[in-house]
């Protein structure tokens, strides 16, 4: 039974590496469908070179439908890489999962000089915050506010909505900044924390469009 399963495992894993892409997408798909703990190191070291992103979105379905406690450690040591990529799928992936034994890790991404992993680190930190910690993390989030280009300002933004009034209070305060471009990101915060639906909108729009092609993978389309 144990080379039997050692078996199983090195096809998944070499199903996983596969060049076409929608043979990766099945695998993954099949990896989160019958879950099996011995995939999961597989599945991180995937997620850290995997360049499609749909697979990714699959890659990081199938290792939240693991016990935690194999995935959390795993998630955790992939932080630790030099590579951007790894980094951004871990707090990704951690994000999804949801547990907030992992926020201290996340809060450490939050200034990353990679667009990515600072996108990754913001989405991931509003789902993880202690709760007592909103407010620290909202004056942490604005001191961001004013970075990059329309992409990552807007996941900034949405990272902010999602505190509530302790991301609105954090914006205000960022807004007497002399930096204009600081209070120009300031302005379309507060406008989208007026209409989030806009923000919501958006993510069932690109879960939809996740699980379709999932469907079609399956399907051998």
């Amino acid at each position: 039974m144990t080379q039997r399963r050692t078996i199983d495992t090195r096809r998944a894993a070499d199903a996983l590496a596969h060049p076409d892409p929608s043979v990766r997408l099945r695998a993954a798909m099949a990896a989160g469908s019958r879950p099996d703990a011995s995939l999961a190191q597989n599945l991180v070291d995937r997620c850290a070179v995997e360049p499609d992103f749909y697979v990714r979105d699959m890659l990081t379905w199938a290792l939240t439908r693991l016990p935690t406690e194999v995935t959390v450690p795993l998630l955790l040591d992939a932080l630790g890489s030099a590579a951007p990529q790894p980094r951004s799928q871990a707090l990704h992936t951690l994000s999804k999962i949801g547990d907030i034994t992992a926020w201290p890790a996340v809060a450490e991404h939050l200034g990353a000089e990679d667009d990515e992993v600072a996108r990754a680190s913001w989405r991931a930190s509003v789902s993880l915050v202690p709760i007592g910690a909103e407010a620290d993390l909202a004056a942490r989030l604005a001191g961001e506010l004013g970075r990059g280009g329309r992409e990552v300002q807007r996941s900034l933004s949405r990272a902010l909505a999602a505190l509530g009034e302790h991301g609105a209070a954090a914006a205000e305060s960022a807004g007497r900044s002399g930096d204009a471009d600081v209070r120009g990101h300031v302005r379309d915060t507060l406008a989208l924390m007026a209409d989030p639906d806009a923000a919501a909108d958006a993510q069932v729009d690109a879960a939809r469009r996740v699980r379709g092609l999932g469907q079609r993978a399956v399907q051998g389309d």
